[in-house]
């Protein structure tokens, strides 16, 4: 696959050097060619130097890997370029104070579409400090990372996976790129828990086995089961709800 590259810092770096250890042609762009070609030297392989243009041009997938902004008004000037293309977006839209920039409006993804409305726009790689993609491979306890991935287009979305793939990950399907935001803001509240408040972002979720709660055979001892009573008597358990509460109990 050719991989165009806008941009030369640290997530550029990351994400294509994997793919070029894939097997992947790549192509960094900068607007500081000085920049490009010493990435391109550092990455090595297949990869090359180039301009934002070039780069555009040549991917059949092209990673916007530019900060909140820049993306855009790169991908608006490129929009000729970029037509055809599975335009990646990984940026986060996240300002001092850990707020969401996009609060109330379009998300980064969403803003990226608009500028390059003939690209096919995919979120993903967002939710990670630049330092967990170039772990070879990012895999922890076992299990290898998941990365929810956003858009429209499924010709679009299985390019995605597979460089999801070549990174060593798993993807998940995050919906369409309408959804993009609330990875942006997953992203904005994981920075702030791990960041601000040196706290573990996993903890906050239960297992998938828990997701919906603890089901009815672990909860329920069987010792603690009681008969079901004659007709017409009022002992033994109330009749129950599906929720779970018992009928006419106060839920407040």
């Amino acid at each position: 696959m050719r991989i165009g590259v806008l941009g030369t810092g640290n997530m550029a770096d990351a994400l294509a050097t994997h793919w070029v250890r894939a097997g992947h042609e790549v192509i960094i762009g900068g607007r500081d060619a000085h920049k490009a070609e010493r990435l391109a030297t550092r990455i090595g392989g297949s990869s090359k130097p180039a301009s934002l243009r070039a780069a555009a041009e040549s991917g059949q997938v092209v990673l916007a890997a530019l900060p909140f902004g820049a993306g855009t008004d790169v991908a608006r000037d490129l929009h000729a370029a970029l037509e055809g293309k599975v335009l990646l977006d990984c940026s986060n839209p996240v300002g001092p104070g850990f707020r969401l920039l996009t609060e109330g409006g379009p998300s980064a993804a969403q803003q990226l579409a608009a500028a390059a409305p003939a690209a096919h726009v995919v979120k993903a790689f967002n939710l990670c400090h630049e330092d967990v993609w170039r772990m070879r491979p990012p895999v922890f306890d076992g299990r290898p990372l998941a990365v929810p991935v956003c858009g429209d287009d499924e010709t679009a979305l299985a390019c995605v996976r597979e460089l999801v793939r070549d990174v060593g990950c798993e993807a998940v399907a995050g919906g369409g790129l309408e959804r993009a935001g609330l990875l942006e803001a997953t992203a904005a509240l994981f920075i702030a828990l791990w960041v601000g408040e040196g706290a573990d972002a996993q903890a906050i979720a239960p297992p998938l086995a828990y997701a919906a709660g603890p089901s009815h055979q672990e909860v329920q001892s069987p010792t603690l089961l009681i008969p079901a009573p004659a007709r017409g008597s009022r002992a033994g358990n109330p009749r129950r709800r599906p929720g779970g509460s018992p009928e006419g109990s106060d839920r407040r």
